[in-house]
């Protein structure tokens, strides 16, 4: 949490200066150094800026990931190409192999004590790395580019009033808890919490599963009932589930102060949000997590300022936010 702190910090003083001296500043790349930044430092000791990857992590990931997903995404490009090429045929990796060596190299170089303990388990130190890498950039760096600009892109758009009674909870909470930012202080922010929780509901940060059917066995909707077969594949839209209107009032609309009644429906993390993950469910295995750092966005956000204002536009993955302005705490 300490070290959420300070890399947001971080972030948010690049915003405000770059607000000063262009009018507006670009959220998307800033939080995307914030979050590797945070990983990094808090997960292996390490600042990237310390080490040879630099400031060069999130454009290194970004590139990757992008080998991994362009079958599903919408780049904008001309159809001939987008659908002939990019979601046809997969990018040959020998062009982003010395790109993901960089990003192997710090995790290898960062990662002794994990490593040691993969090996004791029956594990090679190579195979650990690697997934790793996989987990704090695709899954843990991923997450954290889409939910984060999605979840500002709501919370801007709901206007000053929600951003006032959240500035007041969560520095009252903070105040009441000596003034540090503690899990008994977030466990005191019910409006703070409900507004992640909705921010999950409404846009899912990742929409789409897919998974083979193991056994036969029926899914059955409000009014309808189908037959799976076993060794189907099976595909599903959260959103379907998320903002089902015959479970959620006002479905479509984004409300703050929906609260945890309805958890068991907030289906983002592949399963109920007040569901735990097992060895025997697809559930995402670091949803407590995921949790937990959009709550810290919102903590240090409102801490900070009593207000902000953004544009939005499209993007491939989430929202593409532009600040305009940020409105220093009062209080």
């Amino acid at each position: 949490m300490p070290e959420f702190h300070s890399c947001y910090a971080e972030l948010f003083e690049s915003l405000e200066k770059e607000i000063a001296t262009k009018g507006k500043a670009g959220f998307g790349p800033a939080n995307e150094q914030a979050a590797f930044n945070f990983l990094a430092r808090s997960f292996y000791g390490a600042d990237p800026n310390d080490t040879k990857l630099g400031s060069d992590g999130p454009k290194l990931v970004n590139k990757w990931v992008l080998f991994n997903l362009h079958p599903l995404l919408v780049l904008g490009l001309p159809r001939p190409i987008e659908d002939g090429i990019l979601h046809t045929f997969p990018l040959p990796p020998f062009l982003i192999k010395k790109d993901y060596q960089r990003l192997y190299d710090f995790f290898y170089q960062n990662s002794t004590p994990v490593l040691d303990q993969a090996e004791k388990l029956g594990l090679s130190r190579d195979e650990a790395c690697h997934n790793l890498l996989f987990t704090t950039c695709f899954n843990s760096f991923g997450g954290m580019k889409i939910l984060f600009p999605n979840m500002l892109k709501w919370v801007g758009r709901a206007g000053a009033k929600l951003h006032s009674d959240l500035a007041l909870e969560i520095r009252s909470a903070i105040k009441s808890n000596g003034g540090n930012v503690t899990m008994a202080a977030i466990e005191a922010m019910p409006l703070m919490k409900s507004v992640v929780y909705e921010s999950l509901r409404i846009e899912p940060p990742v929409s789409s599963q897919y998974a083979k059917a193991k056994r036969d066995f029926v899914v059955e909707s409000h009014d309808a009932a189908f037959q799976i077969k076993e060794g189907e594949m099976l595909y599903g839209f959260q959103p379907f589930a998320t903002k089902d209107p015959k479970i959620f009032d006002r479905a479509e609309e984004f409300v703050p102060t929906r609260g945890e009644k309805l958890l068991k429906h907030v289906v983002w993390s592949n399963g109920p949000e007040n569901g735990t993950p097992t060895v025997n469910n697809k559930q995402c295995a670091g949803k407590d997590f995921v949790v937990l750092a959009a709550r810290l966005l919102l903590v240090e956000l409102f801490r900070r300022y009593d207000s902000f204002d953004i544009e939005v536009a499209a993007s491939p993955l989430g929202a593409s936010v532009t600040v305009t302005s940020l409105k220093r705490a009062s209080f």
